[in-house]
Parts: structure tokens; sequence; C-alpha cells
């Protein structure tokens, strides 16, 4: 809902001065949260660069972490992929951290066509719904292509992402086939059943045991993975909300995501960067 709706709807909770305004002020994003590596933290290096989409948009904007190593020698990818409502700060958290642990990691801006993430999440979920979903998704192909073509990578890329970020995941998974070494999709929408079949790639997939809305075409996906004799692990964190990872909300949930991330990182280990060596 928007903000008015909200705030109309929230009004009949809003007792003992509390008002209206004050809840939907505790439930706004807090960027001051998600910084679990500094912008400046000497272990990395960032930039934001810009990738030819011809299929697409014609162009996408992301944020470039590259880890600082003395040798120069070629390093996996991951390609971060952001919630409904932009590259927030929280996603280029995400990227830094991947950064620290030896993956080149780029986050595309699917608001790149709209003028790029207007640096507030309500608005930039008003601009998402301006952008062509089909062009978008061809935008995030394009930017994956670039990160495992980079002169600089091993040709091994991983991708995470998250609520919108986990379907693009799992639509890169349909779309690059055994070009991408491993999907981790956080509580994204499962593609179709014919879509999932072409599915190569290995697998993580992690849901919230309180999302009833995304979980519940989770049996029909695994269904055809397994049919297909399609690596995967699957884990579904009870008492959790759609969103848990996303540490600037009041639907983190520190242990899920904690954990969710060591299997990430377990994953991708096994995955993209040992497949790399």
């Amino acid at each position: 809902m928007d903000r008015r709706e909200f705030l109309a709807k929230a009004q009949k909770f809003a007792v003992g001065g509390v008002t209206a305004m004050a809840i939907w002020e505790s439930l706004r994003p807090n960027y001051a949260w998600a910084q679990q590596v500094a912008k400046d933290d000497a272990r990395i290096k960032t930039e934001v660069v810009t990738v030819d989409s011809p299929k697409g948009n014609t162009n996408i904007k992301g944020y470039l972490v590259h880890p600082v190593q003395k040798t120069t020698k070629k390093l996996p990818g991951v390609l971060v992929v952001h919630e409904n409502r932009g590259l927030n700060p929280y996603i280029e958290d995400v990227a830094r951290r991947l950064g620290t642990e030896g993956y080149i990691a780029f986050a595309p801006d699917g608001l790149t066509s709209v003028g790029g993430y207007p640096g507030d999440d309500e608005k930039g979920g008003a601009l998402f719904r301006n952008v062509d979903r089909q062009k978008m998704s061809e935008d995030f192909i394009a930017a994956a292509k670039w990160l495992k073509d980079r002169p600089d990578c091993t040709g091994k890329i991983g991708a995470v992402g998250f609520c919108f970020g986990g379907g693009i995941v799992n639509m890169l998974a349909v779309k690059l086939g055994s070009d991408l070494a491993a999907g981790v999709p956080f509580y994204g929408a499962q593609p179709s059943v014919e879509d999932a079949a072409k599915v190569k790639s290995p697998l993580l997939l992690q849901y919230a045991g309180l999302d009833t809305r995304i979980n519940g075409g989770w049996p029909a996906y695994e269904e055809v993975l397994k049919a297909h004799h399609v690596k995967y692990e699957a884990f579904i964190y009870e008492g959790a909300n759609h969103g848990f990872h996303n540490d600037t909300t009041p639907r983190y949930d520190a242990a899920s995501a904690k954990l969710a991330w060591k299997r990430t990182l377990d994953f991708f280990a096994k995955y993209v960067k040992e497949a790399s060596a």
C-alpha cells in the first residue's frame, strides 16, 4: 500500500501518544543499520560503472566492488540483485560484504532507465512501477554476462537476490543455463513450470516461514527441479517474515539472516569460488 493508505489504516492503532506518522517512521528503513562493511574499507575498492544492454533499456548502471589483492589473479564474481526499491544502501553493503569475501561483486540498478535509485525507498518503489519489466530483465541478463566476461573474472559467477531480486535470480537460472555457476534467491518468485525445466544451475533457495504467498509456489518448483536432477538446497526459516535478511527494516530477523548468509557464502564457495580454482 502507498503512504496515504498506510497512514489511514494505521490511525486506529495510534494510541497513548503514538501517532500514525510515528508508526510509519518506525517501519521505514534505517540505512545506518546496513553498514556492516564501510564504504572506505581497506579490503575493497568501489566504483559506479555503466553496462551496455542493447536488448533492454540501452544500458544499466551499477555498483562494482573489487577486492584489493596483491596479485593479478582472476577472481570469481557475484551479481547482487536488489528488492523492488532499487539499488539502496542495504544492497550496496551486501555487495561490499561479498567483496571482502574475495568476489568481484556487481549490484546493478534496475531503476537506471528512470533516473536511478532516488535515495528513498518509497520513491524508489513508485519509480519501479514505471520500468518495463521485460527490458529490466534483459538489463540484469546483460549485467550478468558483462560480469562473467570481465578480464579480471574467472568466468565463474553466482547471483544472489532478495524479494524482486530473488525472482530475478530464478530468471537468470532459466536464461543463462550453465553460464550461471550458482544462484541464491531469497524469498523470490518462482519461474513457470515450463521455464523451471530449463534450469541447470545449482540453487540455494531461502524462504521465510511466514511468507505464505511466495512459499505457495515452492512445491511445484521443487518438483520440476527434482525431475530434472538439478542440484539444489532449500531452507524455510520458521517465524521469519519476507525480507528477513534486510537489516535496515523491522522485518529483519538476526538469527535467520546470519544463518542464511553463512549458507550463502558456503554455497558460493563450493560452486563459484572453488570451481574457479
